[in-house]
């Protein structure tokens, strides 16, 4: 069977990550705090008659932005439409979308703090006074139309929420701030995606997966098939603890979560610089990867688990990554 292609592959994850996604409040798992004052603020606005108030959703990657974007619009009855920052690099591109959203319509900008500046300045107007001003014409006889928007809810997602400018930040009627979860919530969302896709897999295995998922859904959703794939080359009917501990193994995911980038980085910091503080630029060139990659995907969960420390003069391997890898560290303890 030839191999999958690239947009074959990205329709597959798509799908697999759509068939996991809950679709109410209710279902969703986690993030308790926020589900109740989402919850709170939907039965306000339908005992109101209006729109929901902007909400804003900032936490880290794969934490579920989109998804909770998603139960909003459903939620309320309402149709979705997504779009995402880096798409919006100019007024026109804001102005097309919000000129055909319908009364209601709840609208989803991921990545809401790479949009341009200018459609940023058009936003705050037509979040505030759901109006827009479209410039015609250029130079001195240039003219500012008007034009009156539906009434819409705004969801933004954002990853870096002190990237955002105070007066974006300040129209957001409602900001949720998303956690990393326990492994407890990330069983439970597991328990619920085995069902979902019919996996027999046991407790303990489920635990283990969570263990190793970095406190987020969307990585332990992704090791779970991969497990998935494992036991069924493996013909295997029921996953057990060994199966999904020599599935993480084969993929390189350790028993603390780290995967190979991971484990380079450390090695990189605890070998080639004996602990000693890298600049940024210097440590990705080292380990043959984006600067941005490091710093938004791999720095943030090494800082959490105490592998790395941020100084400034670089990034330091601490003791406890010298005692993960098996070395000694650079006082001569073990």
């Amino acid at each position: 069977m030839s191999e999958l292609t690239n947009a074959e592959s990205a329709a597959t994850d798509l799908a697999f990550e759509s068939a996991l996604r809950p679709k109410s409040l209710s279902e969703f798992v986690g993030q308790a705090k926020v589900r109740e004052q989402l919850s709170l603020l939907l039965q306000a606005a339908r005992i109101q008659g209006r729109s929901a108030d902007h909400i804003l959703l900032a936490g880290p990657p794969g934490l579920g932005k989109t998804t909770l974007a998603m139960i909003v619009a459903h939620e309320f009855g309402a149709p979705l439409r997504l779009t995402s920052g880096p798409t919006i690099q100019h007024a026109g591109d804001l102005a097309a979308v919000l000129s055909s959203l319908q009364p209601g319509e709840v609208l989803f900008i991921d990545e809401i703090h790479r949009m341009a500046r200018p459609a940023e300045e058009m936003l705050y107007l037509a979040m505030e006074d759901f109006r827009i001003d479209v410039m015609v014409g250029k130079g001195p006889g240039a003219t500012s139309i008007p034009l009156e928007l539906s009434p819409f809810t705004l969801v933004g997602a954002t990853t870096r929420s002190g990237m955002l400018p105070n007066p974006l930040r300040d129209r957001f009627g409602f900001t949720a701030h998303l956690e990393f979860y326990s492994d407890d919530e990330l069983a439970q969302v597991l328990a619920r995606a085995a069902g979902k896709l019919d996996i027999t897999i046991s407790s303990d295995a489920l635990g283990e997966i969570a263990s190793r998922s970095r406190g987020t859904p969307r990585i332990a959703n992704r090791l779970l098939r991969r497990v998935r794939d494992f036991a069924l080359v493996a013909k295997v009917n029921a996953v057990t603890l060994s199966e999904a501990k020599a599935a993480l193994t084969l993929y390189e995911v350790d028993s603390a979560g780290l995967d190979r980038l991971d484990r380079q980085i450390l090695t990189v910091l605890t070998h080639r610089f004996a602990g000693k503080p890298v600049g940024l630029s210097t440590l990705a060139v080292a380990v043959g990867e984006e600067q941005d990659t490091i710093e938004a995907v791999v720095e943030p969960f090494l800082v959490r688990q105490g592998l790395i420390a941020r100084t400034p003069r670089g990034r330091q391997a601490t003791d406890a990554a010298f005692r993960h890898l098996g070395l000694p560290t650079p006082d001569g303890t073990n």
